[in-house]
């Protein structure tokens, strides 16, 4: 070893400021040299002068990187590796040895470590090694979800960060994203399907502290109940039937950032308590495996499902509600919105039009005044179907709004209103405080127009 290498502080800094990294070394010396060389580099520092100190280390928190000396007075540092992924470990291992021979090697990856150093070592080699795995852990978790996402998700769809829209609803939610964007408190976002909550929730993500770390987002409804906690929480070698080799979780892929939780109501009872647990302590337990691990992340939920409904129907835990609706996120439907729709529309002529390299369409006075009359019960998915649609044929279809008045005649307004007054009236049996209130005027209103009309 060799503490005199020069190393750029800046360069190593940037590369591995954020990293936590665990020292398994029974050598006094050695431990010291390493940790004199990582800490003015790295977040969080540890070591262990034994298996039984890490496995005490490891229970305590998250490494992203530990390094370990495969002899040891007590054990091979491979055996124990071995045995720690076998209960259902993921850290990225660097083993140290002092033997460069072939089967030393095979022996090291089997046991799962991702690389190895010879003894003697220079300072930056092991810095070198350590931003490989982290860099490498990096990738194969952006690799696992990109590709899950893209498996997930309608071919070329463009996933957006940011709220559109300048109506009032719409900015109300935005303040409140605004304020809990970096606290680490469980958010719960509601609304029907379709009006946009995902995009909520990657606006949140965006705009934290968290950024730059993994957004994952977890479809509760369309993983099978009996492998939800196994996505989420990862497993062991022979957990189950065909699981040859362990695999990290959904949960722990999004270590440091966002995890958002789309349709928690339909999680099944087992899955709730294992969220629950991870929601208060922070820690997962690996399916198959009898060691928790710490997580450090953020929890967004989304339903479009009345959870206090669903806690008196006996589906849904009440703790588990008390829980996540710390802070509450309601999305307007889109005919709340006011003029967001045209925004929104205009957003997807441009962006479906690039991707499917149509010619884009012009949004005219009359087809402006269809968009906005539809009631859009789809709400945000149902419009840009409709968008999609109208740039695949060359021209907007409003016939499908159903609301196309293209060939009725238009009537004076005085005549509408008395005809709509008057078949409130005939509904409700003649009771005018009822029509009132369903037609959302006063009673006076009702009475002066019936007066006039000697109804």
């Amino acid at each position: 070893m060799d503490s005199t290498d020069t190393i750029p502080d800046k360069q190593w800094g940037e590369r591995l400021g954020n990293a936590s990294v665990l020292i398994v070394d029974d050598e006094p010396g050695m431990r010291n040299f390493m940790m004199k060389t990582i800490e003015p580099f790295c977040a969080h520092v540890a070591e262990a002068a034994d298996a039984k100190a890490a496995s005490a280390c490891l229970a305590e928190r998250h490494y992203d990187v530990m390094i370990l000396d495969n002899i040891m007075p007590e054990r091979k540092g491979i055996e124990w590796l071995a045995e720690e992924r076998s209960k259902g470990g993921f850290t990225d291992t660097i083993m140290v040895t002092a033997y460069a021979d072939l089967e030393t090697a095979i022996e090291a990856m089997r046991a799962g470590a991702s690389d190895f150093i010879l003894k003697p070592f220079r300072s930056n080699q092991l810095l070198n090694a350590i931003q490989r795995s982290i860099e490498m852990s990096r990738l194969r978790r952006e690799n696992m979800l990109l590709q899950r996402e893209l498996d997930a998700t309608d071919i070329g769809r463009k996933r957006r960060h940011e709220l559109i829209g300048s109506s009032e609803v719409i900015e109300s939610v935005r303040q409140t994203l605004a304020r809990v964007e970096n606290v680490s408190t469980p958010v719960l976002i509601t609304g029907a399907s379709g009006t946009g909550k995902e995009v909520a929730a990657r606006h949140l993500h965006a705009h934290s502290s968290r950024a730059k770390m993994p957004f994952v987002p977890i479809s509760c409804g369309s993983i099978p109940a009996e492998m939800i906690e196994i996505e989420l929480f990862g497993h062991a070698p022979g957990a189950f039937p065909g699981a040859q080799g362990g695999r990290e979780g959904l949960l722990a892929s999004a270590q440091g950032g966002t995890v958002f939780l789309d349709e928690i109501s339909e999680l099944d009872a087992a899955a709730q308590s294992a969220l629950l647990r991870v929601l208060e302590d922070g820690l997962i337990r690996p399916v198959g495996t009898e060691r928790d691990i710490q997580l450090d992340l953020r929890f967004v939920l989304a339903t479009s499902r009345d959870l206090t409904a669903e806690v008196r129907a006996g589906r849904f835990r009440e703790d588990l509600l008390f829980r996540v609706n710390v802070v509450e996120i309601r999305m307007p439907p889109l005919n709340r919105r006011e003029t967001d729709v045209i925004e929104l529309a205009e957003l997807f002529l441009e962006e479906i039009a690039s991707r499917l390299r149509l010619e884009r369409l012009e949004i005219d006075t009359a087809t402006r005044a269809a968009i906005l009359r539809h009631t859009w019960p789809g709400n945000i998915r149902e419009l840009r179907n409709f968008i999609e649609r109208s740039l695949i044929f060359g021209s907007f279809p409003l016939e499908t709004l159903g609301n196309d008045m293209t060939d009725q005649q238009i009537v004076p307004l005085d005549q509408v209103e008395r005809r709509e007054i008057l078949r409130a009236l005939e509904q409700v049996g003649g009771n005018r405080t009822e029509a009132a209130k369903r037609l959302g005027v006063s009673r006076k209103t009702i009475e002066r127009k019936c007066a006039a009309w000697g109804v």
